[in-house]
């Protein structure tokens, strides 16, 4: 039996929490604006090592205005990017992540699955999350013991209709986990589906909305999911590493799954792991 993780027992300024919750909401807005205006017209990645790992000029000027709002707001709170920053350092009490396109490859194609990713991140885990969602017009937004909400609606799991699964996946920056193969083989004798939609965020959002039964991330960076991460936990998901330990950001990979279904999506991914290695 998986150990199922609970909501953090470590309170935050009410003041601060509703500060970041009202910025947050603002950056993504204006994200989803700039997204939408942009996506798809002929804009084109840099240059780099890996399809997987695209950088556009509007992911620089998304970061750009996200950083100048956050500091101006933020003076003493450092701000985390994935266009910018190798890794996230611990050991500040509070700091904001930001991933201004999560899903790029999508986005400089016209596809529409992509997101801005924005939370408030301390040492237990996020503490605020917005993910702006552009092509659907919605905005999620989460704060620890605050809920979830979706454009202004609460959101909360009920249990699953049925034993029908979808689960979502993603690549690594360097193509297929290892063990992936297996896993997707292993989820379809059992029924379920599982798709490689191209936005981890995305994927993470898709349980805490109810869509999808779970979510498994291989590898990621504290950019990519947090916000996403703090909408589940606020909607009542399981997050676990691939052990079965709970932990709100674990290093060891990333289940996200409703409480039902967590279990046996777990001893798939365990499995697929040890069949491959």
């Amino acid at each position: 039996m998986t150990v199922l993780s609970s909501r953090p027992a470590h309170p935050v300024d009410p003041g601060l929490v509703s500060i970041a919750l009202e910025v947050a909401g603002r950056l993504a807005n204006d994200a989803s604006d700039v997204i939408m205006a942009t996506a798809g017209r002929g804009v084109r990645p840099d240059s780099g090592e890996s399809p997987f790992d695209w950088v556009t000029d509007t992911d620089h000027t998304l970061e750009r205005h996200t950083r100048r709002v956050l500091t101006a707001e933020f003076p003493s709170i450092p701000v985390f990017c994935e266009n910018t920053d190798a890794d996230v350092p611990g050991d500040s009490e509070f700091r904001w992540v930001v991933d201004p396109v999560d899903g790029t490859a999508n986005y400089t194609a016209g596809m529409p699955w992509c997101a801005y990713s924005l939370a408030l991140v301390d040492r237990w885990g996020p503490v605020v999350g917005v993910v702006a969602d552009p092509y659907r017009s919605q905005i999620y937004a989460a704060a620890r013991g605050r809920g979830m909400r979706a454009n202004g609606t609460p959101v909360r799991l009920a249990e699953r209709q049925g034993d029908s699964l979808v689960v979502c996946t993603e690549m690594t920056r360097t193509g297929p986990w290892q063990g992936m193969g297996e896993f997707i083989s292993t989820a379809a004798i059992a029924g379920t589906g599982v798709r490689v939609l191209g936005s981890k965020c995305l994927a993470v959002a898709q349980v805490a909305l109810g869509h999808v039964a779970a979510a498994v991330l291989h590898g990621y960076h504290e950019w990519d999911v947090a916000g996403a991460v703090s909408l589940a936990v606020e909607s009542g998901a399981v997050v676990l590493d691939r052990r079965g330990e709970g932990a709100q950001l674990p290093v060891d990979g990333l289940l996200v799954a409703a409480p039902d279904a967590a279990d046996e999506v777990l001893a798939w991914w365990q499995s697929a792991l040890q069949a491959d290695s």
